[in-house]
């Protein structure tokens, strides 16, 4: 059975990522849906936001995205990173700011995105096609250090483009010896349960925002609930779930107190993503 260890460290995230990669499989959490994910000896990193790009974008609309906290590091600061992955073209997910200062770091640097939004992809990050890896729903592919399941996510629909390719997508990691699921924002839909028993993974990233039909008129589309999420990992066997999307922007959050509570009611099985802590999955 899989646990998820809470190891908290001295000093910034940018220190702790400069240190020798440990053996074994961690997590960091970036804010929002972003992680660093340390496994096989390589460096992922998933649907990272590092910059305030959305509040200069809605600066003058009713709904802030200012920060609510800062951003743990910098892209200069995530250091050798061997892979990125977008789960979708939302900006909080698909930042070309971040992007584009990782991909002109790290000129070998490739990323996996839906191929539905490629061309998206092209002009945020600023790089030829070449170092896009385009991938959607259904299909699995090894890529150095693990194998990846693309599985289908329901940003409010499943949205697919006139090829018939996923706008909205979840990234399942297998490193042989865990497996763990980054959902991407999704909500429930038909189908769900099935392809995520089928990936059985050990760990599952979900967010825990939740929708409101005020947020979705204003052209924002909502997540899974809390309990929603819960639900799911109980229903699909999936031993530990660490909570996120949550604490970015004001108008579209969940308070950290009512995750905590929730985490006291099912010890072990909820696990809030925090700052300054190295999630360590082990016994998978």
């Amino acid at each position: 059975m899989a646990v998820v260890k809470q190891i908290a460290f001295e000093g910034s995230l940018a220190a702790r990522l400069a240190q020798t990669r440990r053996q074994g499989i961690s997590l960091f959490w970036l804010g929002q849906a972003g992680f660093v994910i340390e496994g096989n000896g390589k460096r992922i990193v998933i649907d990272p936001y590092l910059s305030d790009s959305l509040a200069v974008k809605y600066r003058d609309s009713a709904y802030s995205h200012a920060r609510m906290a800062s951003a743990p590091v910098t892209a200069e600061q995530l250091g050798a990173v061997d892979l990125v992955l977008c789960t979708h073209h939302h900006t909080d997910h698909m930042d070309g700011e971040t992007l584009e200062r990782l991909a002109t770091r790290l000129p070998h640097l490739k990323f996996v995105i839906p191929a539905a939004s490629a061309q998206i992809a092209l002009q945020r990050i600023g790089v030829s096609a070449e170092r896009l890896i385009e991938v959607d729903a259904g299909e699995t592919i090894d890529l150095p250090g693990f194998r990846l399941r693309v599985l289908r996510a329901a940003h409010e629909t499943l949205e697919q483009d006139e090829h018939g390719r996923h706008r909205f997508l979840g990234y399942g990691l297998d490193f042989g010896s865990a497996r763990i699921f980054h959902s991407g924002d999704t909500i429930p839909f038909a189908g769900q349960d099935e392809e995520l028993a089928a990936f059985a993974p050990d760990l599952a990233l979900l967010p825990v925002n939740g929708r409101s039909e005020v947020l979705k008129s204003a052209g924002f589309a909502g997540n899974l609930t809390l309990s929603e999420a819960m639900s799911l990992c109980q229903r699909c066997d999936v031993t530990v779930m660490i909570a996120h999307h949550y604490g970015m922007f004001a108008f579209n959050t969940l308070a950290a107190e009512v995750i905590d509570a929730a985490a006291v009611r099912d010890p072990g099985a909820l696990v809030r993503a925090r700052q300054g802590i190295e999630f360590r999955l082990d016994g998978a």
